[in-house]
């Protein structure tokens, strides 16, 4: 059974000043991922269009579907490198379908992605991401069959806006913070769907995020959380904007780590 490294270097779903970076940071992922093979999605490169509440939206989903027809074609488990958090509707949206209700999403973010187009005014997608696999977003973007709130947790999350806060308390999404980050994992069974947006990591650490937020988790910790998850259907590792300078190594490291923490714990394998 093989297993690939989807890259999808899609940057237009963030606002960050380092936005456009996001590209390189999900080839430089899909590098470091110990894999048979890279697909790379031919997205679009263009700032798109600002529409409904989304920019860029025409891109998105334009996007969209060029990652949906790479993920046809693909066997085995494929790890999605990002670009920003939007890379996994597809990849997520494609294990929705086949797992059914017994699929559970391990959501690791510093951000609970739960806004709509309504409750964010900047239209950055990647704050919507979370809440479109659940049914509330753009019309264009939301999956055929959502997530149910009980399939969700999210982990490591230390920011949010007052909306997606009251959403998170409503919802009954089982969420966790990081002190407590291990409870993540208690009680999973069956499939496990895992994205990991780097930004959950502490910036010291790991700084080349377009929203860093402090005291966040040590990579080591992380990739032990990682490496105790069964089951693991898909993956995906989002949001790295490297400089332009020469690459961190150190971080390069970090994403090794991670990923190898995945792709040793998936049945596919």
């Amino acid at each position: 059974m093989t297993t690939t490294a989807l890259c999808v270097p899609q940057w237009q779903g963030s606002q960050a000043e380092n936005a456009r970076r996001l590209a390189a940071g999900a080839r430089r992922t899909a590098a470091l991922v110990p894999v048979d093979a890279v697909v790379t999605v031919p997205v679009r490169d263009d700032p798109g269009l600002f529409d409904q509440g989304v920019r860029a939206l025409d891109v998105l989903v334009a996007n969209l579907e060029l990652t949906r027809q790479a993920l046809a074609g693909l066997d085995g488990l494929v790890v999605t490198a990002g670009g920003e958090c939007g890379v996994d509707l597809a990849p997520i949206a494609a294990a929705r379908a086949r797992y059914g209700d017994d699929l559970t999403v391990l959501w690791f973010d510093a951000h609970p992605d739960l806004y709509t187009p309504d409750t964010l005014p900047s239209g950055s997608f990647h704050g919507m991401v979370l809440r479109t696999l659940l049914g509330d977003g753009p019309a264009a973007l939301v999956p055929a069959e959502p997530l149910r709130p009980e399939q969700v947790v999210i982990a490591g999350r230390r920011a949010g806006g007052p909306t997606e806060l009251d959403y998170l308390a409503r919802s009954g999404i089982r969420a966790v913070g990081v002190d407590d980050l291990e409870r993540a994992v208690e009680g999973l069974a069956g499939p496990v769907y895992v994205h990991v947006d780097l930004d959950v990591l502490d910036p010291r650490a790991f700084g080349s995020v377009g929203y860093p937020e402090p005291s966040g988790v040590d990579p080591d910790r992380l990739a032990a959380l990682l490496s105790a998850v069964d089951d693991v259907v898909g993956a995906a590792i989002t949001e790295h904007a490297p400089p332009e300078s020469t690459p961190d190594q150190a971080e390069a490291e970090v994403i090794r780590t991670l990923a190898t923490a995945l792709v040793g714990r998936s049945p596919l394998r």
